[in-house]
């Protein structure tokens, strides 16, 4: 069980989400028919190597609720108390959700990363502050609120996709809100700027796009960067992240620089790889088999990945002056630990 209690949720929060969060994407049986215990535990103990914190358990696969439950379960069984487990609250419904944010809190999690459903279509503010208030009502855990271009809700609702005045009163009436996912907007830094002037002092501002995490840190404090794929460049984002937190500015952006090749590579393919609002998970998995993450099989339905992306994703890596794997790309379909 979590660590806290609702009522000191936020003071946890301000004192242990230090860090670097990255995203593990269940893994399957070569048939496809269960989990893969062995390669969960395996991506697990690699992101702890990394020195990441933390890790969010994936949800938007196709994965059964009490399927994803164990998947948890396993991360947090293997990982004990050194790491910090989010839940990925990306379920169909808003019952779905309830049902499943009380199933991660029994696995071990600490902190919930709020998405909202592909069917849910508000029309006003009121009805968005109601959804995120029934899921924070639902669970005595830390709530990680998520302002991003994925839900639709711009411009219908505002072009910051959850403006200022609607987080103040969620802020306000969900005292388990304990951190800001500040990608509102996107692309581009107005959100987390303006999420640490109004409520800096009250929750956690996280910036979870390392190529926006290194410069902005060296002029505001960030302490917190989740969720995001940041295992395709292996150790360098939490070690660039502690070189920032020492004061290391210098160094931290030798670090920026270098990635800068495989960065560029990265964000040309976002358009063919993340269409329809969706992010291709079967691409972030291949990103961490690139740098030793299990990869392995993926249930329909599932977005691809084809060779031409493969090679370039590798390539930008290798630009970059690391060593990824290469393996032939037939393995990434099997997996590290295929079972």
């Amino acid at each position: 069980m979590a660590r806290y209690t609702r009522a000191e949720a936020r003071e946890w929060a301000r004192e242990n989400l230090v860090g670097v969060v990255n995203c593990t994407i269940p893994s399957f049986t070569g048939d496809l028919r269960n989990i893969n215990e062995k390669a969960i535990r395996h991506d697990t103990r690699l992101a702890i190597e990394h020195g990441f914190m933390g890790t969010l358990g994936v949800s938007e696969v196709a994965i059964q609720l009490p399927e994803y439950l164990d998947f948890l379960n396993i991360v947090k069984d293997e990982a004990g108390d050194r790491f910090l487990l989010v839940h990925h609250a990306s379920w169909s419904t808003l019952e779905q959700n309830i049902e499943a944010v009380k199933g991660a809190e029994e696995a071990g999690a600490e902190l919930v990363l709020l998405s909202y459903p592909p069917n849910f279509y508000p029309e006003s503010e009121q009805e968005i502050h109601d959804y995120t208030k029934a899921v924070c009502d639902a669970t005595n855990l830390g709530v990680m609120l998520f302002p991003m271009y994925l839900w639709g809700f711009s411009p219908r609702i505002h072009p910051s996709d959850i403006p200022v005045r609607l987080i103040r009163r969620l802020i306000d009436d969900c005292p388990n809100i304990v951190a800001i996912k500040a990608e509102g907007g996107f692309p581009g830094i107005q959100s987390v700027i303006e999420c640490h002037r109004h409520f800096g002092d009250e929750v956690v501002i996280s910036m979870p796009i390392e190529g926006e995490l290194i410069p902005l840190s060296q002029i505001m404090p960030i302490q917190f960067s989740a969720t995001s794929d940041h295992e395709y460049y292996g150790p360098m984002i939490p070690r660039a992240f502690h070189l920032l937190r020492e004061g290391k500015y210098d160094e931290a952006a030798d670090i920026y620089w270098q990635l800068h090749p495989a960065r560029k590579i990265k964000a040309g393919l976002a358009p063919a790889l993340h269409g329809g609002a969706f992010i291709n998970r079967q691409a972030w998995k291949f990103q961490g088999w690139l740098q030793g993450y299990n990869g392995g099989p993926l249930r329909q339905p599932t977005q691809r990945i084809h060779d031409a992306q493969m090679t370039a994703l590798r390539k930008g890596l290798i630009d970059a002056g690391l060593e990824p794997s290469m393996d032939p790309f037939r393995e990434f379909f099997m997996g590290r630990n295929p079972a």
